[in-house]
Formats: C-alpha cells, structure tokens, sequence
C-alpha cells in the first residue's frame, strides 16, 4: 500500500534551520526551492513537491561534505517515512549516486549547480541585485569555463533532457530565484 506523506513547508524550513548552521548554505536551499518551483509551474507539475525537493536537497551537507557518497542518501534516511518518496529518490539522484528518471530528478540535478552560477553571477554584476540580473548576463558568465568553476556545466546543460534549451532554462530559473530576492539577500 501506498501512503502519501506530506510535509508542510514550515516544518521543511525548520528542519533546514535546525540542521544547516551555515547561512549561505539555507540561501542555497532557498534558491534551489525557487528555481524548482518555477519549473513545475512551467511543467503544470506539483509545486509543492518539487519546491519540497529543492528545499531539503543538502539537509544533511554539512554531515556528508567529507563523504560525498553520503551525500543525499542520509538525507534520504532522515527524512524516510515523513516525506513522498518521489522527493527522497531525487534527493538521492541530485548528487548522482543513482540515475535522475522523472522530470523532477533531472531538474533538482540541473538547478542545483545553476544556482550557484547565478548567485556568483549577481555577485559580479555592477549592482550585486539579482533583479538587474537578464539570462544573457548569466549565459555570458556560463560560457566562461573559469568563472563559478565550481558549478557543473554538463549538469547544468543536463536541462536538455527536460527540453529546455540552456536560454529557456537560465530564463526560468532566474525568475524563480528573483522572486526571493530580499530572502536571499540579494
């Protein structure tokens, strides 16, 4: 039998406070949960789950940031019988441990390091404001392989699998994450 478990977002943000000391890093969550809402908006897929997903994708980062193989898989176990299993299986993929199979596998394993590259991108633009922000500015800065090194370009163009071309994508993406603005700070 199948059982429907369902988190509110207020207790998602709790647990991510409770468990990520690092500042930049709840930004982090927060800015991957806007860009995967955006996304199932774009889909007409359930913007509760995929924000849920993007949300809680590095809970257990500072635990596993010395053994990456961890890396999901105990999130996925703190999390095991409290939330849908869809969200715990694209946890588990986001890092690559196991295969990214539904939509929303391939768009937390793509917005994850595309975060990254807009935030280091707005932190280089002339106002640091993540509103004066355009995809052209941030296609310029992703076409530059030494810039933000640390965000996966192949994943990031992994947006392919969901037909989105790297444009429509960066578009998308940078929406959600201009609509938390003053969340993240910038």
């Amino acid at each position: 039998m199948y059982f429907f478990y369902k988190m509110k977002r207020e207790d998602a943000l709790s647990l991510v406070n409770s468990e990520i000391k690092t500042q930049n890093l709840v930004k982090h969550c927060l800015a991957v949960e806007s860009g995967m809402r955006e996304l199932a908006s774009y889909f007409k897929e359930d913007e509760n789950i995929w924000g849920l997903a993007g949300l809680l994708h590095d809970l257990d980062y500072e635990e596993t940031k010395d053994d990456f193989q961890k890396h999901g898989i105990r999130t996925a176990e703190m999390l095991e019988g409290k939330i849908d299993e869809k969200i715990l299986y694209a946890i588990k993929s986001h890092p690559g441990h196991v295969p990214q199979k539904s939509k929303l596998d391939i768009a937390l394993y793509t917005v994850d390091p595309l975060t990254g590259l807009i935030i280091a991108a707005c932190l280089m633009h002339p106002d640091k404001k993540l509103e004066s922000l355009d995809k052209d500015f941030i296609i310029h800065r992703f076409k530059e392989k030494r810039f933000a090194a640390g965000a996966n370009r192949e994943q990031i163009e992994s947006c392919e699998r969901l037909g989105l071309s790297i444009e429509d994508f960066i578009d998308l993406v940078l929406k959600g994450m201009q609509k938390i603005h003053k969340e993240l700070g910038l």
